[in-house]
């Protein structure tokens, strides 16, 4: 350490006593508390506490269901007035959009930052300043390491030991030479010390994402029936003591074309517990022109940032076809005509047969639009029949349970029928929406975040040395290495680079 002279001593004391002494404290007192609050916010273990409490934030929104999630209105329901008092002021029910949830991200991503800032400058000076000649005795405390005599040149010995750090792997190799001791260090894998910071990127990318999301993205749901035409999609807010519907409009419209559902036993009921599959074919309308969508169980369908997958159902039973027996008044064979929904069938005659409207349980009148007829308790059918150069009549086609009322019949256009067969589905597909803009990114965020941790363990930083001190009679080997991970691979590779050297000193 430099001391400076007396005189100069004497002279900064007697300044520092012409300043007022409060100034310096508070000034001080204010650069300690910015510096003590950087260092808390860049400290790894500030990270790791964020990490945690974002992690059971992130478990609240599994174990409490989210409100645009299908079902939450009866889940709402089925809670106590307290538990909604406290969910609801805590934002549980749509925790990954709340202002603390938020905050949590974008203080993390902020310790992240300053913690790479922090750490690149020493990481670097470690890496790129490493030395070759470092002291015997350090590379004798090493967990591996080697001390052996070898009996040629030292010149020769070099040459064999630069040979085999390339043949195990080592490729850097460096020479230095202090107090007649020749050093010789071979590295690889340096870039494994900076791996750290790639690592933080994919993560620092899967959080824009997920912001870009929050801030950006909506969800909803859009229910579709056969025939009609919609652009609106709502959603299920949640308050303190009660849920809300509130209703967006697409920038496009939605045409269902058809709906099927493909069940296990098709004598069944419309069930979640008898489906195999629910399949929505609808249109999309903008004004680039109409597109064909298809949506399946496990298979979405992606247009214009949105996402359309199934959802649910309603419970009300329809028909996607029917099978109709078209019996001659007059007697003879009956005709069996198989009608798709919206659909109509010509009999030999020219009469044309229309399917106009099909009920799960089947009543003169009206239908009962919250009655769930899923189990299909007395299917029937509402046909419009056409006779040739005719106007269109409406009939009745039932199926074994009103098969002898006078209305099944009653012979309309020459003609009485029956309801033989039908393929069930619902009234309605319910399709969630959810305009994802942050998607993408997280997605690449996550495939990187995977490509760079798995570099990072399957790969190490590993460096070795050798010793080389020349006496009267042998040369004097000292070899030890050292690598950031993966110590035990590494032990092994030491071994074999030493047994190398060994068989190579004969």
């Amino acid at each position: 350490m430099m001391v400076a002279p007396s005189g100069n001593i004497m002279a900064t004391i007697e300044q520092t006593a012409e300043r007022p002494s409060i100034a310096p404290v508070r000034s001080g007192r204010k650069y300690r508390f910015v510096e003590e609050f950087i260092d808390l916010i860049s400290s790894v273990r500030f990270g790791v506490t964020l990490l945690i409490i974002l992690a059971a934030a992130c478990m609240i929104g599994m174990l409490i269901m989210q409100q645009n999630v299908s079902g939450f209105d009866r889940y709402f329901a089925e809670l106590t007035p307290s538990q909604r008092l406290v969910y609801g002021s805590l934002g549980f029910f749509d925790i990954y959009h709340s202002w603390y949830f938020n905050a949590l991200l974008a203080v993390l991503s902020l310790n992240i930052v300053l913690a790479s800032i922090d750490r690149f400058p020493k990481t670097w000076a470690s890496v790129m300043k490493s030395r070759a000649a470092v002291p015997v005795r350090w590379l004798r405390e090493q967990a591996s390491n080697a001390e052996f005599d070898v009996d040629c040149s030292v010149d020769e010995l070099a040459i064999r030991v630069e040979n085999s750090m390339k043949a195990t792997g080592w490729k850097r190799i460096e020479r230095a030479e202090r107090q007649g001791t020749l050093y010789i260090k071979g590295q690889s894998g340096r870039w494994n010390r900076f791996s750290a910071y790639p690592v933080h990127v994919a993560l620092l990318t899967i959080f824009i994402g997920g912001f870009m999301t929050a801030q950006m993205g909506s969800t909803g749901q859009v229910p579709l029936t056969p025939g009609k035409t919609t652009d609106i999609m709502s959603d299920t807010v949640a308050t303190l003591d009660r849920v809300n519907e509130v209703t967006m409009r697409l920038p496009f419209t939605l045409k269902a074309t058809d709906i099927q559902q493909k069940l296990i036993k098709r004598d069944g009921s419309l069930s979640a517990m008898n489906t195999i599959d629910w399949i929505t074919r609808f249109t999309i309308t903008d004004e680039t022109g109409t597109h064909e969508a298809f949506v399946q169980m496990n298979r979405p369908f992606d247009y214009r940032g949105y996402r359309f997958f199934q959802s649910s159902f309603t419970p009300i039973g329809r028909a996607r076809t029917i099978t109709v027996a078209a019996r001659p008044a007059a007697g003879g064979e009956p005709e069996l005509v198989t009608i798709p929904r919206n659909g109509s069938a010509k009999l030999s005659d020219g009469t044309t047969v229309g399917f106009a409207e099909f009920r799960g349980n089947f009543r003169i009148g009206r239908e009962d639009p919250n009655e769930d007829t899923s189990e299909y308790p007395n299917p029937g059918a509402v046909l419009s029949v056409t006779p040739p150069q005719g106007t269109a009549i409406t009939a009745y086609a039932f199926g074994p349970q009103m098969a002898d009322i006078p209305a099944a019949k009653n012979p309309i256009a020459g003609y009485t029928y029956q309801l033989t067969d039908f393929e069930k589905a619902a009234d309605q597909h319910i399709l969630s929406v959810q305009r994802d803009p942050g998607a993408t990114v997280v997605y690449v965020g996550f495939a990187l975040l995977c490509l760079f941790l798995l570099t990072t363990f399957l790969f190490s930083y590993q460096q070795v040395w050798v010793a080389i001190t020349a006496s009267d009679k042998t040369v004097l080997v000292t070899a030890a290495g050292v690598a950031n991970r993966n110590a035990a691979t590494f032990n092994e590779k030491f071994l074999r680079f030493v047994a190398n050297l060994k068989e190579q000193k004969i």
